[in-house]
């Protein structure tokens, strides 16, 4: 069996494996500190150090019994998929109305639209701040909730417009004339072609809400730490193992929701092709 492409000359062959090898140590070099942190989560020492005295699970105790850090997970699982459900609505809505319209300024819309994605973050917590602080939404659930979703929104949109780049329009004319009504086209015949890109975007929206510290620093409250701001404010004061605890459920959660993204990514490209 070759282990390298054929009808290469003897430079492209060494030019091939230099680069094998330049990916291989770049993965090493991303993924190498997320798997350091996971050993330490089980440490008996009271400090992140190696090597480890020995195995302990009681890190792990101390995030479940911890005030602090229960308020704080309850506060992440309210808003983001509080967050994610306004994302993916607005979303929706905005890719299948673009997708529909033809009007001059439907380029600048979108590029509006996806803005949050590119404009830093702390640009946008300091203007969501100070407005939403003029409206009484500063230190509330309610903006907390608005101001991920506006994070999360712009990925439902590209991976929604992407679905429905081959999305056949005849399908839809075609069920109006029959008599159905628009909403019930809408669940019946387009809903189920965008799915996976609908899905995808959820998931992204969910990540980003979940993930979010810099949005949070700006407009939470006392009351309203979640999980990464809770990470934030022990790294700060007082590093602890349990931050490392946390770190790998989080990993492990993440590595769940790219898993089912890949999942659902074989699964459309599976469809394309029937």
């Amino acid at each position: 069996m070759k282990i390298f492409p054929p009808h290469l000359s003897l430079a492209e062959h060494a030019w091939f494996f230099i680069l094998r090898g330049l990916n291989s140590l770049t993965l090493v070099f991303l993924v190498l500190p997320i798997l350091v942190i996971i050993p330490l989560s089980f440490s008996d020492s009271s400090f992140l150090t190696y090597p480890m005295p020995g195995l302990s699970l009681r890190w792990y105790q101390n995030l479940l019994e911890s005030d602090e850090w229960t308020r704080a997970a309850r506060n992440s699982f309210i808003v983001a998929p509080l967050a994610t459900v306004v994302a993916t609505v607005l979303g929706t809505l905005a890719a299948v109305g673009l997708n529909k319209a033809d009007f001059p300024a439907k380029g600048l819309v979108m590029a509006v639209l996806i803005s949050p994605m590119v404009v830093p973050v702390v640009v946008v917590g300091v203007g969501v701040y100070f407005f939403f602080a003029q409206i009484g939404l500063s230190e509330t659930y309610a903006g907390l909730i608005l101001a991920h979703a506006a994070l999360g929104a712009p990925f439902v949109v590209t991976t929604v417009s992407a679905t429905l780049q081959g999305f056949n329009h005849n399908l839809v004319r075609a069920s109006l004339s029959l008599g159905a009504s628009p909403l019930r086209t809408f669940f019946r015949i387009t809903l189920p072609v965008i799915a996976p890109g609908l899905i995808s975007g959820a998931l992204f929206a969910f990540a980003t809400s979940f993930d979010e510290v810099v949005i949070t620093l700006f407009l939470a409250g006392p009351t309203q730490s979640t999980l990464p701001r809770q990470m934030f404010a022990g790294i700060r004061e007082d590093i602890s193992p349990t931050i490392a605890a946390l770190a790998t459920i989080l990993i492990v959660f993440s590595t769940c929701l790219l898993l089912v993204l890949e999942w659902l990514r074989g699964r459309n490209k599976a469809a394309a092709k029937i």
